[in-house]
């Protein structure tokens, strides 16, 4: 039986709200965002104080990144978490729009 631990999580771009999320034990983490034509811009990550530090955020951002990927958007940085993640991350640079 496959251990749920080791399970990546699902995570959702909820269009309504303006965030990918996803569910954790400690709550509900998001990464919020704004759409302008092919543009997505990345607001603000929250990942609840007793999910931290399990790669979550990470994986919010590799999903947006994802996303924008198989769209052709360009991604816009506004999030402190993010420019972090992409500075650790450079391969994901061409798809950042430079301002």
């Amino acid at each position: 039986m496959p251990d749920a631990r080791n399970t990546p999580p699902v995570i959702l771009d909820n269009r309504e709200k303006n965030q990918f999320e996803t569910e954790t034990s400690a709550g509900t983490a998001v990464l919020q965002y704004t759409r302008s034509g092919d543009r997505i811009v990345l607001l603000h990550t929250e990942v609840p104080k007793g999910a931290r530090e399990q790669g979550v955020g990470g994986r919010l951002v590799e999903a947006a990144f994802q996303q924008a990927r198989e769209g052709g958007s360009r991604v816009v940085l506004a999030c402190p978490f993010v420019r972090a993640y992409l500075r650790r991350h450079p391969e994901l640079r061409s798809l950042v729009e430079d301002k």
